[in-house]
């Protein structure tokens, strides 16, 4: 018989006396509610991969990506971070792994989170810029200021790389108790640079130093892995300079990438336990669709979000679910050893594939989204739900991203997915990928009505500044200029646009 409890978490208290309910009887449970637990917030179809990326090394020996294999550490609910050196002599830090941004920046002072910082001071071969910077992220936000230093990354690219570097000097939300991780490596495009896109960002400067191709992959090792494990999980591994394949299993599809700055792409639907949820397209893409693998949880619009939330409960086997488990307040509980996942339904979403015409299909299992969180005196396993609401964006974060091998390909504007090796349990993988299926039924532009992205607002904003200023700048000018007196004794000015203000 399916026991289920509710463990109340309090977000205002890391230690707390909660009691959860479990049918016909009451338990009172201590529970310290570790900082691991965290429960806000916080892009022609191609089913194979392109010749010349799918090589365990390049042929000019800058990368092996056998080398790269397992060079991630950490989880979701913590972040996948690797390690570099940073500096001369060196320093080593752990970074974390960031495709929705595009600075890298590390801790340059101390934090009562973090363990050791890069000492800029220590480094011969560091350069300030004498530029600040600030960056604020969906949860946390840091200030520092911008400069230049030598780097190398163990297991990654051969060589010394010279890069910009954020160094970290005042934050707030942004490094967590419990964390591994000493910085964060923006693996976006450079419009999301800050101060400015000619902050040239990390991967850019990897591609022209090294020559290696303009393409990255990344496998998330994390699935099903409790956040209150102490010891950290393999994690999973960066490709940089092309695709592993011992890293995925079957076919390798493509959706293109509709704008260079988050990896924006094009959600066409969402199926609930194989129902289709029949929504407008542009719901899913409001404002924008992106793979972003510093995002914990597949976050969705409100309105899809209420959606899927209202199809899970009518497919679930699960009789008065508490509404709390799906806001994120609570943690849902079972026996040890019973298994929640087959009381839940699979969640499908569907991508515009490189052949527009068509699309396909990414499904994630329940171990993906019903997710291990903690026990309970040894005699209960803790689970959350796995999805969010946002309010300005679908984000496949690392929820979905945990199930498959997904490809940045830079170089033709795509990203990929193929399921991933490493998430599965007794050789069931825990993610599907079908296709290709026809686009009927669906807007031939999913985007059409979606406001203007954040840097063409920039750009709009810019040159109405821009016109301001020169109009006045014209109208000073004009009105410096020496009038003339007429016959008549009347004093007027040769400018058609202020010709009546003097008289």
């Amino acid at each position: 018989m399916l026991l289920y409890g509710l463990l109340l978490l309090s977000l205002s208290f890391w230690t707390s006396h909660s009691v959860f309910k479990i049918p016909l009887k009451m338990f009172a449970g201590k529970f310290n509610a570790s900082v691991q637990l965290d429960l806000r917030t916080l892009r022609k179809n191609q089913s194979a991969v392109e010749s010349g990326l799918s090589l365990a090394s390049d042929p000019a020996g800058i990368v092996n990506f056998l080398d790269m294999i397992n060079n991630l550490k950490g989880d979701s609910g913590r972040g996948y971070y690797m390690q570099m050196v940073i500096g001369t002599p060196g320093q080593t830090l752990n970074i974390l792994v960031d495709t929705g941004s595009s600075n890298f920046a590390v801790a340059a002072a101390e934090h009562p989170y973090i363990t050791h910082f890069y000492n800029r001071a220590l480094s011969s071969t560091y350069q300030s810029s004498g530029r600040g910077v600030a960056v604020k992220y969906t949860q946390g936000e840091w200030e520092g200021e911008l400069g230049t230093d030598r780097i190398t990354i163990p297991q990654g690219p051969s060589g010394t790389i010279t890069i910009n570097i954020a160094a970290i000097l005042k934050s707030e939300g942004f490094f967590l108790p419990g964390i591994n991780w000493q910085g964060i490596l923006g693996l976006a495009y450079p419009l999301l640079a800050r101060p400015d896109p000619s902050v040239e960002p990390f991967f850019n400067s990897v591609v022209g130093q090294t020559g290696i191709p303009d393409v990255f992959s990344l496998q998330m090792c994390g699935a099903g892995v409790s956040a209150s494990t102490t010891a950290d999980p393999a994690g999973g591994s960066l490709i940089m300079g092309g695709v592993e394949p011992t890293l995925y299993r079957g076919s390798v599809w493509y959706t293109p990438v509709l704008e260079e700055w988050y990896y924006q792409v094009e959600v066409l639907k969402l199926e609930v336990g194989a129902q289709n949820l029949n929504l407008d397209c542009k719901e899913y893409n409001s404002d924008k669709a992106i793979v972003d693998s510093g995002t914990t949880l597949l976050r969705l619009p409100g309105n899809v979000f209420s959606a899927v939330v209202e199809a899970i409960m009518q497919t679930s086997l699960i009789e008065d679910f508490s509404a709390g488990f799906f806001e994120g307040t609570k943690l849902a509980c079972w026996m040890r050893g019973e298994s929640p996942w087959r009381l839940f339904p699979k969640i499908s979403i569907y991508l515009r594939a490189t052949n527009t015409s068509q699309s396909f299909r990414i499904t994630i299992l329940p171990q993906l989204y019903v997710q291990p969180i903690t026990d309970i005196d040894g005699t209960l396993d803790c689970f959350r739900f796995g999805i969010s609401p946002s309010a300005n964006a679908l984000v496949i974060g690392a929820t979905v991203m945990e199930g498959f091998y997904v490809i940045f390909d830079r170089a033709q504007k795509r990203v990929g997915f193929a399921v991933s090796t490493c998430a599965e349990s007794g050789g069931v993988p825990f993610a599907e990928i079908a296709g290709p299926f026809l686009a009927e039924g669906v807007a031939s532009d999913c985007m059409s009505g979606v406001p203007l992205r954040e840097p063409v607002m920039w750009v709009i904003a810019y040159a109405l500044m821009g016109i301001c200023a020169l109009v006045l700048i014209v109208l000073l000018i004009l009105l410096m200029l020496p009038c003339q007196r007429h016959r008549d004794g009347e004093i007027t000015d040769e400018s058609s646009l202020v010709r009546h203000r003097i008289k």
